[in-house]
């Protein structure tokens, strides 16, 4: 098979979005040429693209940027040089590794393919519900009783982490976990059917007031939903939030992208999974 052919039967796969203008696509190299083995990785870093290598796949199915922009053009196109960038592409160029990018038709799918695949793999596919606030969705997802600290520790051997955020007591009970989007600024602004305005981190809010014990959320920035968890914590409140990190807290759902492109392909090409692992490391208070 051709990667043109592969990356066909993965958009043949995904729900079709009309009129497509978005970041999916070709961000190095195209689909000339026989594949001899897929990678799905959550970003192509420089190990990842090492080990692709390594394994014999000389095509990189990625869920995010590989070249550090939020437009994610194909290559680098700002007017100054980038000596990381340029390292990277000699890179990919020298072992012939084509990398495509499969984001917003991952996203596409109900329930979504990236979230899919992190449920599966912490064990909680069957114990979750779908809550919508307008366009945007949370998963609430009941667990038997377990301490904070217990579900930080599960969490960072699930994923591979280094250690995490978090905001709340440790030995505090939970049993009632959110899975939320981006607590960032671009997630605010969107409009109710009264035509008034919907913040996003408003309805994190709510969540957490009517229902949620912890959420576990994406992008986050600390003056809006933080900054409520931290005066419920010091009014002795049992609210928290784990801090993965956006790209840890999707890695599970690349795994998940391994066991659907192997059954799109079937025997005919070999199809891995490449972690990216931790993006952060910790150094604790002296």
């Amino acid at each position: 098979m051709t990667k043109q052919e592969i990356v066909d039967r993965i958009l043949a796969y995904h729900p079709a979005i009309p009129n497509y203008r978005g970041c999916d696509g070709w961000k190095w190299g195209d689909g000339q040429g026989i594949c001899t083995g897929v990678a799905a990785a959550m970003v192509a870093t420089m190990d990842v693209i090492r080990q692709a290598d390594l394994l014999g796949a000389n095509l990189l199915v990625v869920h995010e940027p590989t070249f550090y922009t939020s437009r994610d053009p194909a290559g680098w196109q700002e007017d100054f040089p980038n000596r990381v960038f340029q390292e990277k592409a000699a890179l990919l160029t020298r072992l012939g590794i084509s990398v495509w990018r499969d984001h917003d038709h991952m996203h596409a799918h109900r329930p979504d393919s990236i979230f899919t695949g992190v449920l599966r793999h912490l064990g909680w596919e069957g114990l979750y519900t779908v809550e919508t606030h307008g366009p945007y969705r949370h998963y609430l997802i009941t667990i038997p009783e377990v301490t904070l600290g217990e579900l930080m520790d599960r969490l960072i051997g699930a994923i591979g982490l280094n250690g995490v955020r978090y905001i709340g007591d440790p030995a505090q009970k939970v049993r009632r976990v959110a899975l939320v989007g981006h607590l960032h600024t671009a997630f605010a602004g969107a409009r109710r059917a009264d035509g008034t305005e919907m913040e996003y981190g408003a309805e994190v809010i709510r969540t957490l007031e009517e229902w949620a014990d912890v959420i576990l959320p994406g992008e986050v920035i600390d003056w809006t939903v933080l900054s409520y968890l931290r005066d419920a914590a010091q009014q002795g409140r049992p609210k928290a939030m784990i801090n993965l990190g956006h790209l840890n807290w999707e890695e599970l759902g690349m795994k998940y992208a391994q066991e659907w492109i192997s059954g799109l392909v079937g025997d005919r090409v070999p199809v891995w999974y490449i972690p990216a692992g931790d993006l952060y490391r910790f150094r604790a208070a002296k």
